[in-house]
Order: structure tokens, then sequence, then C-alpha cells
């Protein structure tokens, strides 16, 4: 059975709830006020804690805020009166477990009572433990991390996941977002179909509903057959919208109706398709200073933001420098087919010490260079000194941005018209051989994008 922290200002409350609970065999701590919690929280960690909302000084509210900035995994539950529901609600989107809504049955408070119970013991809420190692743990063996604050990520990552809450992962550019997305989904009860993975940002405009959404044939020029989108294709699985808030505001409209009704309605199509998706977003844009500059809706932020995840950049989590860098070069080493196996004396040290603006993704790069570049078995200093000298050259040039746009342009299209080159041409405004020009230049075969049926 559990330890469950019991907090009311209300002794004749507080005694209810202790002897229902202590009757299902739960051992009980109780606290009269907020700041009593607290203090009992300091002597002895419980598996869950049950408070009421409303008590004088502290409330429940801000019990909630300081155990949550203290223990982040460790489930709060709400006793709340009908009129406080709402507030009980926005404490649900910051993390808060659950709620339970005055006069209750006492079967609904058990009931909570397990699940909240289930939730802490088989997650570990109260531990943070590094289980790396352990191969029953796949779903996040993508992971590598030795960080305390990382393992804090992956513990409420793995809570979450038994859930189908909508999750919000907000880290810079190159820390992992789609990592962490994907072992969220490999952690799920939805790990047996597909996670779609699409680019907010990398879709142009007048492409973005019917990527996501799909059409029918004939519902715009180019459209010369059914075409499902992406939620469609990740049907009983799990969507994740990296770089959400590169939305343009009416598409954010449109996405805000769909995650609503749970259903789809594909450009040009009469009837809706019911939707079983998950839905994890990802940004490295702040998107609270995004919905006060009026460029993000803030209910679409609000049906996004169920669970926020908060992945530390590369400079905060030092200690998981050489454990990538070293898997790195094993990778790449193999990639390359490089005898490369180690790190000479200073170098791992010089990589440790760096800024990594980039985060892993600039870690990786870094490694790779020095594999590339490496004419014997180790990777001295020098060779690490001179491709940390040459950061600065990891923006890319303006043309090979430009390249990269071209490509992803490139792709959508094909995709849009199942690789029909006619109708792609027609649809970027060229002609047919200045179009196959464009598809050689990156390499692109439209019998790619044709459908399984007509190849």
């Amino acid at each position: 059975m559990a330890r469950i922290l019991i907090v009311d200002d209300d002794a004749a409350l507080l005694r209810l709830l202790s002897l229902r609970l202590r009757k299902e065999g739960h051992g009980l701590i109780e606290a009269s006020s907020g700041e009593a919690a607290l203090a009992r929280l300091d002597q002895e960690l419980p598996d869950l804690v049950i408070t009421d909302m409303r008590m004088g000084g502290m409330d429940g509210l801000q019990l909630f805020e300081a155990i949550h900035r203290r223990h982040p995994l460790l489930p709060v539950l709400m006793i709340t009166a009908h009129g406080t529901i709402p507030d009980a609600v926005r404490a649900l989107q910051r993390g808060m477990f659950g709620y339970i809504s005055k006069p209750f049955e006492a079967r609904d408070l058990l009931a909570e009572v397990d699940r909240a119970i289930a939730a802490s013991q088989a997650l570990g809420a109260n531990v943070p433990v590094d289980d790396s190692d352990d191969p029953a743990e796949g779903w996040r063996e993508a992971i590598l991390t030795r960080s305390p604050r990382m393992q804090q990520v992956l513990a409420e990552a793995r809570m979450v996941a038994a859930t189908d809450a909508s999750v919000l992962i907000h880290g810079p550019s190159g820390s992992g977002k789609e990592l962490l997305a994907r072992a969220i989904h490999a952690a799920s009860h939805r790990a047996g179909a597909k996670l779609v993975a699409v680019n907010c940002g990398a879709i142009p405009e007048n492409l973005v509903e019917s990527e996501l959404f799909g059409h029918v044939k004939g519902a715009f020029t180019g459209a010369v057959r059914d075409r499902a989108g992406l939620f469609v294709e990740a049907q009983r699985g799990t969507v994740f919208l990296d770089e959400v808030g590169e939305l343009p505001l009416a598409m954010q409209v449109k996405l805000l109706r769909v995650l609503q009704e749970r259903e789809v309605r594909a450009v040009g199509a009469e009837r809706a398709i019911k939707l079983d998706v998950r839905v994890i977003a990802a940004s490295h844009r702040n998107l609270e200073e995004e919905v006060a500059a009026g460029r993000f809706r803030e209910d679409l932020y609000y049906r996004l933001h169920v669970v926020a995840l908060d992945l530390p950049p590369l400079a905060e989590r030092r200690e998981d420098i050489p454990l990538l860098a070293r898997h790195f070069m094993a990778a790449l080493a193999q990639r390359y087919g490089k005898t490369v196996n180690a790190f000479g004396a200073g170098a791992v040290e010089a990589l440790a010490s760096a800024p990594w603006p980039g985060n892993v993704r600039q870690l990786q790069n870094t490694v790779e260079k020095c594999v590339v570049l490496s004419t014997s078995p180790l990777i001295d200093l020098t060779l690490v000194q001179r491709a940390l000298a040459n950061q600065s050259q990891t923006m890319p040039a303006l043309d090979e941005a430009r390249r990269a746009f071209e490509r992803d342009y490139l792709v959508q299209l094909l995709r849009l018209t199942s690789g029909n080159v006619s109708q792609a041409a027609r649809l970027a405004h060229r002609n047919r051989t200045d179009f196959y020009a464009l598809l050689g230049r990156h390499q692109l075969e439209p019998g790619q994008f044709k459908p399984a049926d007509s190849a």
C-alpha cells in the first residue's frame, strides 16, 4: 500500500478522508495547512498528496506549485468545490495529476487515488533512476544521459507516456526534441502504430493544410487523386508537430478545430474522418511570448500544453558530453569505415568545456568532422581544437539554406501530386523540362512518390 499526505484545514473532512483511506490499507500523513504539508515533505516523501483547494493561508494551488517545483513527479490530487473547477483545470495544464469535485463518492475518490498511486510507484516518482542500461528500457535507448536533470525529464516523459495527454516539448534547436517525442511514443500504448513527424516550418504555407489533413481528387489544381494527410496516416499512433510555432495563424485555427473535435476533414471532402491520435508538439520558441505577441493562438497553446517538458541545452548537461562524444565517434567510425576508436589526452575535456550553442546536433557534427579528418585511431586534442575553431561555419551559407529549402519544397510537391511531374511542375509554375532539371539537381525520383499500387 502507499503513503499518502492529506492536507485540509477542515478537521472533519481531514478525519473522514483519513478513515476512508486507512480502510483501504494506505498509510496516512496528515497536515492541517499548506505550510505544515511542506514541512512534512521535508521529512518524508509520500507516494501521493491530496489537498483541498480552499484553505486559510497557503491555498491548494499555491501548495501544488510549491510541491511541483520541488518534486515535479509527485502526483497531487486536488479536492475542489464546483466554483473552483476552472482553477483546477488550469492546474491540470501545469502538471497537477487530477482533481475531485465536492461532493464526491467514495468510489470516485478511491479510483483516482489508485490511478495516481499506480503512476507514482510504477514510474519511480520519488527517485530519478538512470535506467539507460536496463534492456527493458528500450523506449529511450536513443537518448544517452548521465545528467540528473535529463533523468528527471525522462522520468516525467515516461509518466506522461502512460496517458494520452498532449505534450509540448520546449528546448533549443538541436537539443533532441524529436528523440524525446519518439521515446514517449515508444513507451505508450500506441507504440505498435506509427509516429508521424512533420516539421511545420518546412512546409510551404499553401501546402500545409493538404499535407496535414489530406485532400480529395479535384480539390485544387494538381490534386489528381485522393491523398490522406499525415494525421490520418498516424491513426491510432502519434503525430509529432515539430516547430509548431511556425504555423501561420489561419492554420492554427484549423489545427485547433481538429484537436477539439477529434476529427479531420480533407481539403474538398464532404465528410470528416474520426481521429484516434496522440499529439506531441515542439518548439524552440517561447510560445507564451508568441501568444503575448499575437503570433500564436492562446487556445491552441493551452490545448497543446497539457503537459510541458523542457529539454535543457547541452551546456547545462555537460556531464553527458563525454558519453555522447564517444557514442558518436563509434557510430561515425563505423559509417565511414574508419578505425577511430578513442580520444587523446585533453580532447574530451576540450569538448566538455566548449559552449555548444547548437547543442547535441552541433556536438555530433563536430565529432563527425574529427572522425572524417583523423589519420589515426586516436582523435587528438589538436584535431578537436581545429574542429571547435570552425564552429562559426556550422551556420549554413545562404546558398546552402536555399538549396535545402528548394529540396524540401520539391519533396512536398511530389508528395502532394503523388509523383505526377506535370501536375507538380504546374503548381511550381515551371515547365516540365525545368522541373526535371530541378529534380535531377536534388537527385529526386518521381517514382519514389507514386502510390504502391501504381508502381
